[in-house]
C-alpha cells in the first residue's frame, strides 16, 4: 500500500470515528492547490538538464500552509500528496497555526555539484515565487535539502518581494535560522519517548534503542536518548548496520560517520545485516529513515514493546495491525516526528516579530508543546476508545474540520 492510499485510511478511520459529514469529509481530503513545474538548469559542463518540481498545498483552514521539501529520485506526486496531508493532521495535533504542504523536485541531489544544485533552487523558486508566502506557504528542509537550501530560495524569493526572512524556516542562523532547529525533530523524538514511557511508569534511563537510520533526525535522537540514561544497542543507516549490547559510543559513532560517510566499519561494536535491525531485541524501536519499512512482512517478528514512529509514515497499516494483536505501542508520526515544525513555527514567529529566543526558550517551549500535544492525543484516545495513531489522527482531523466548518464551509 502506497503513502498516499495509507495515510486517506487513517483518515477515513479517524472521520468516521469523528462521525463527519461525508460532503466535508471529501473537502478535507482534496489538496487545496498542487503545483507542477519544469525546472531547466545549465549543468556544469554545459549541458541543459530538466528537472520536475511538485508542491502540494493540501489545507490552510488554520493557517499558513507549512511543510518540507525534498531533493530525491523517488519524488513523486503520490508521495508529496500524502506528506502534504499527514503535515496538515501534524499541526493540528502540535496545535500551531499552521495547514499542510509538501514540496520535492525529483532529483539526485548526491549527483549534482553545488552550484547545479543552486541553480536548481532558484530556479524551482522562481516558478513557485507567488505561490509561496509568509503568511501563504512556508517551506522547510527535507530529505536531500537543507539550511544552505532555504537560504537560496529565501534570496531568490526576496528579489522578487523584498527582504522576507520569515518565507522559509530552518535557516541558518546567521539569516534568521532559529536557534536549537538542528535537534528539533529529535529532541521533539526525545520528549514524546519520555511522555509515553512515563505513562507506563517507565523513564529513558535503563532501556535498550534500536535507532534505523543516522541522518539529522536519528543521529540527534540517538546522542539525546544517551545522555538521558537510554541504551541505544543498535543503529543503522544506508551504508550499514552496527551493534553492541552494552550500548553503543554515540559520540564515538558521530565522529566516524562524519569522517567515513556513513557508520559502516565502525569499531565500536559489531557489523550486522541492515534488514533485521527492526527485528533486533530491544525495549524501543525508533525508525528514523524512510516510510513502509514496518510492514506485514516483517511485523510479526519485531521485539520492542515501543515503537517511535521518528520518520513519515514508517509503518504500513496492515503491519499496525499485526503489532496492535501483539501489544506494541506506537506513537505515530504525526505526534512523535512534530518537533520539527513545531520549531519551525517558533522560527516563523521570531522572524516575525524580529525578536530572536535562546535555546534554552526554545527547547523549554518544545518540551511544553510535545507534552501538551501528548496529552491531548491521550485525551482522544479515551473519548473515542482507540489507539494512539486514531487518537493523533482524530484530534488532528477534528482540529481542521472545526476551523474549517468556523470559517463558513457549508454542506
Amino acid at each position: 500500500m502506497n503513502a498516499l492510499a495509507a495515510t486517506s485510511r487513517n483518515f477515513k478511520q479517524a472521520a468516521k470515528l469523528l462521525g463527519l459529514d461525508s460532503k466535508l469529509e471529501k473537502s478535507l481530503l482534496i489538496p487545496f492547490r498542487e503545483i507542477k513545474v519544469e525546472c531547466t538548469i545549465p549543468k556544469d559542463d554545459g549541458t541543459l538538464a530538466s528537472y520536475v518540481g511538485f508542491r502540494v498545498q493540501h489545507d490552510n483552514a488554520r493557517g499558513p500552509m507549512k511543510g518540507g521539501i525534498r531533493y530525491h529520485h523517488e519524488v513523486d506526486p503520490d508521495e508529496v500528496n500524502a506528506l502534504a496531508q499527514l503535515m496538515t493532521w501534524k499541526t493540528a495535533v502540535a496545535n500551531i497555526p499552521y495547514g499542510g504542504a509538501k514540496g520535492g523536485i525529483g532529483c539526485s541531489p548526491g549527483e549534482l555539484s553545488i552550484s547545479e544544485l543552486e541553480r536548481l533552487t532558484r530556479v524551482f523558486t522562481q516558478k513557485i515565487h507567488d505561490l509561496i508566502g509568509i503568511h501563504t506557504d512556508v517551506p522547510a528542509p527535507d530529505m536531500g535539502t537543507n539550511s544552505q537550501t532555504m537560504a537560496w530560495i529565501l534570496d531568490e524569493y526576496s528579489k522578487f518581494h523584498g527582504y522576507s526572512p520569515a518565507v522559509v524556516t530552518g535557516k541558518p542562523v546567521d539569516l534568521g535560522g532559529s536557534l536549537g532547529r538542528d535537534a528539533a525533530t529529535g529532541r521533539g523524538v526525545l520528549f514524546a519517548t519520555e511522555a509515553l514511557l512515563a505513562e507506563h511508569g517507565k523513564s529513558i534511563a535503563g532501556q535498550r534503542f534500536v535507532i534505523q537510520g543516522f541522518g539529522n533526525v536519528g543521529s540527534w535522537a540517538a546522542q539525546l536518548i544517551t545522555e538521558a540514561g537510554g541504551k541505544v544497542i543498535a543503529i543503522s543507516d544506508v551504508t550499514g548496520a552496527v551493534k553492541n549490547s552494552n550500548g553503543l559510543d554515540i559520540p564515538k559513532l558521530m565522529k566516524h560517520s562524519v569522517e567515513n560517510r556513513g557508520i559502516k566499519g565502525f569499531d565500536g561494536g559489531d557489523a550486522i545485516d541492515p534488514r533485521s535491525l527492526l527485528t533486533e531485541e530491544c525495549d524501543v524501536l525508533i525508525p528514523a529513515a524512510l516510510g513502509g519499512v514496518i510492514n506485514k512482512d516483517n511485523a510479526n517478528d519485531i521485539k520492542a514493546k515501543y515503537i517511535i514512529e521518528a520518520a513519515n509514515h514508517p509503518t504500513d497499516p496492515e503491519a499496525d495491525e499485526i503489532l496492535s494483536k501483539k501489544g506494541v505501542l506506537i506513537l505515530p508520526d504525526i505526534l512523535a516526528n512534530s518537533g520539527g515544525v513545531t520549531v519551525s513555527y517558533f522560527e516563523w514567529v521570531q522572524n516575525i516579530q524580529g525578536f530572536m529566543w535562546d535555546e534554552e526558550k526554545v527547547n523549554s517551549e518544545l518540551r511544553t508543546y510535545m507534552q501538551r500535544g501528548f496529552r491531548d492525543v491521550k485525551e482522544m484516545c479515551r473519548s473515542h476508545h482507540c489507539d494512539l495513531r486514531m487518537g493523533a489522527f482524530t484530534l488532528g482531523v477534528n482540529r481542521v474540520a472545526r476551523a474549517t466548518v468556523l470559517r463558513g464551509w457549508e454542506a
